[in-house]
Formats: C-alpha cells, sequence, structure tokens
C-alpha cells in the first residue's frame, strides 16, 4: 500500500482515479510515499526519508525544492497543459477588460445607485471615460509558446488580431500546432516593439525575472497593454507603476494581486484564477494521479521536471530502478552480471546529467547486492518493485 499525502485541496474525482486497494490518499498521511502539491510551498517542509515523489497538480514547479528532491532521489512531476484552456480563457477575457475599461465602468455604476430615475442620464454623461480600444486587427505579442500560449495565441488570431509569438526553444512539432498566419520570431525584441498587448506565459527563471521592466518598455510602443497569467516575478511592478503613471503602458492585467498592485490606476488584479475552474482543476489531478500511480507501481517516468522521461513494459517479476547522477548503466549492469542477476530487460535515459535506469530480472536480488550497488559511485537511489 501507497501512503499519498495532499498538500492541498485536490479535485476529489481526479483522486479516485487511484486504486484503493493499492494507494490511501489524505490531507493527513504520515511518512507519505508521494505527495501531491498545487500551490503550497515545500520549501521549508522537511522531506520524510522514504519520500519518493512528488507530483504538482499544475504546470509551475517554483513552490517545490527540486534540487532538494533530485539530491534526495525523489521523481518531481508536474501536468502541462492540463489546465491550458482554463487560462487561455482568462487570458482570452484580460484582452477585453485591459481594452474596454470594463471592471471601471462596472464600479463605477455601483456608485449611482439610489439615483432612480436620473440613472440613465447619468450614465449616458459618464460613458465616454470607460472608452477603449477593440482588439481587432491590434498585434498580440506571446512570450512563451507552451501548452498556453499556443492556445492563447491561436484564439486571438481567430479574433482578428495580428499574433507574434516569441519562444526560441519552440520544436517543429510544436509550431505546427500554430495557425499558420502566426508569426513565430527567436527575437525577444520583435515582441516589445511590434506589440500592442503583450500576453506573458514563460517559466520563471533568472532570464526571465523581471523581463517587463524598466528597459523593455523603453522598447514598447506607447500605451501597451500587458497581461501576466504566468508568474508574478516575470513583471518588475515597481517599473508597471511608473509605466502606468507616465502612459507608456496603459493597462496592466495580473492574476497575482499584491498590496502595491491593488487600487493602483490601469492594473486589474485577480486572485489568481487562471486554473481555477472544475474542469482544470480535475485534469490536473487526474494527470498527477496517472503518473504518480505509474512510477510507484511500475517505475515509469513521464513528465517530470528532475528526471528524465522512461517508459518501458516490466519484463519480469522483479524491477530495480536507480536513479544517479550522469549515466552509470555500465557499472550497474557490471555489477548486476557478477551478482549472478540474469536481465530480461534494461532501459535508460540521462536528463541535466541525472541518470535513470531499469534493470527486469526473474532472479531475486539480495540484500548483499543492494548494498553492492549503493555503493556505485553516482548511485542517488535505488528502488525493488
Amino acid at each position: 500500500m501507497f501512503n499519498i499525502l495532499t498538500l492541498n485541496k485536490i479535485s476529489a474525482s481526479g483522486l479516485s482515479n487511484f486504486d484503493s486497494n493499492l494507494f490511501a490518499c489524505s490531507d493527513s498521511v504520515e511518512n507519505p510515499d508521494a505527495i501531491i502539491v498545487r500551490s503550497a510551498s515545500m520549501h521549508e517542509m522537511e522531506l520524510p526519508s522514504n519520500l519518493l515523489a512528488v507530483a504538482r497538480a499544475g504546470a509551475g514547479v517554483n513552490n517545490i525544492p527540486i534540487d532538494k528532491c533530485t539530491e534526495n532521489g525523489i521523481c518531481v512531476f508536474n501536468t502541462p497543459g492540463a489546465n491550458a484552456n482554463a487560462v487561455k480563457e482568462l487570458v482570452i477575457c484580460a484582452l477585453f477588460l485591459t481594452s474596454r475599461k470594463v471592471v471601471a465602468g462596472a464600479k463605477w455604476c455601483e456608485t449611482l445607485k439610489g439615483n432612480g430615475d436620473q440613472v440613465s442620464k447619468l450614465v449616458e454623461k459618464g460613458k465616454s471615460s470607460f472608452a477603449g480600444p477593440e482588439i481587432l486587427g491590434k498585434t498580440l505579442g506571446v512570450v512563451g509558446l507552451g501548452a498556453i500560449g499556443i492556445l492563447v495565441a491561436n484564439a486571438a488570431k481567430a479574433l482578428g488580431m495580428k499574433v507574434v509569438g516569441y519562444d526560441p526553444f519552440i520544436s517543429d512539432k510544436t509550431a505546427a500546432l500554430l495557425d499558420s498566419g502566426i508569426t513565430v520570431t527567436a527575437n525577444l525584441d520583435d515582441i516589445f516593439n511590434l506589440s500592442d498587448y503583450i500576453t506573458l506565459h514563460a517559466p520563471l527563471t533568472d532570464a526571465t525575472r523581471g523581463i517587463i521592466g524598466k528597459d523593455n518598455f523603453a522598447k514598447c510602443k506607447d500605451s501597451v497593454r500587458v497581461l501576466n497569467f504566468a508568474r508574478a516575478e516575470l513583471v518588475n511592478s515597481a517599473d508597471m507603476l511608473e509605466a502606468l503613471a507616465s502612459g507608456k503602458c496603459a493597462a496592466y492585467a495580473t492574476d497575482f494581486a499584491t498590496d502595491e498592485l491593488l487600487c493602483a490606476e490601469g492594473v486589474t488584479a485577480l486572485p489568481h484564477l487562471g486554473a481555477s475552474s472544475p474542469e482544470a482543476e480535475e485534469n490536473c489531478a487526474v494527470m498527477a494521479v496517472n503518473q504518480l500511480a505509474m512510477y510507484l507501481k511500475d517505475g515509469n517516468v513521464k513528465n517530470s521536471v528532475n528526471l528524465p522521461e522512461l517508459i518501458t513494459d516490466k519484463n519480469g517479476n522483479i524491477r530495480l530502478t536507480v536513479i544517479s547522477n550522469g549515466d552509470i548503466t555500465d557499472a550497474l549492469k557490471d555489477a548486476l552480471e557478477k551478482a549472478g542477476i540474469t536481465l530480461n530487460n534494461s532501459a535508460n535515459a540521462v536528463k541535466k546529467s541525472v541518470g535513470y535506469a531499469v534493470f527486469d530480472t526473474d532472479t531475486q536480488i539480495t540484500d548483499d547486492v543492494i548494498e553492492t550497488i549503493k555503493e556505485i559511485d553516482g548511485v542517488i537511489s535505488l528502488r525493488i518493485i
């Protein structure tokens, strides 16, 4: 029986995909074999010694100590694309909110309460304060063409916008998912120079932190509108407020409300609603559950952020899995051969200097063999399934 700890409220319909004969799942599990998390921060958490895996029910993993997990032989999964449609829909909503001053207009209408028959006249007199441009024919710059960025780009194109997408790492397979009328560039300056609207869908790295800031605002058109439904730190808030005050930026919609942004002129701040739909929460939970089950039961890896993908049918009664620094497959095979272990199948892969290997056999692997393998230089952790 595998014990699964949930650190946030996870979709019950998603968790129901666990086989109850093999998995026990709750928010009070002690010494868990695996953890499912949404937004809770794990950076200060003491990782249980028997923890094998962490699954993030979402795409970003900034709340998980990836390096620490890798050092301890813990596989970390995410669920790319599972909440993509939910985020896309909110981004498209934000395109209109930043253009037509819908939120400000609605708030102003509420101040007219109590004016009786005069409300209609007051509305007609005051509506010009909330005029805004249409998006038709305007240029949208999409920074990051992952699962969400592609959906946003295609939706905006379908709405009649010109779309320029930036992604220096886009593959031919991914590019093929884009509408043929979308321009793809590897030059970030093209986004700033050409766009009337900029939407961010990039991961948070040292290179992307503060990507919307004073220096890049200088390259933008006047009255550019910015949408951030990816990561708060992609935008330098102080520079954004300065750009809004000067008119360089006409509006900013963000899913990451902070004290400095709340009530600021031109800011529409939302309470992290991007993936807050029942469909997205269920999709993320189902994907997380399936990936954890596959790893815990069979040692197969899919959508891990720190281990290479490796999926192979089990060919034997016993499967040995090894996480290592680099590829040490030959050393492992030699040790197993010298111990008299007959292999039915083996497979290995490497990702960012982290190796993962599986060995299938019908030969019993004794404690002495396990200790011998642990002593091989580069072994981080091993498991018998």
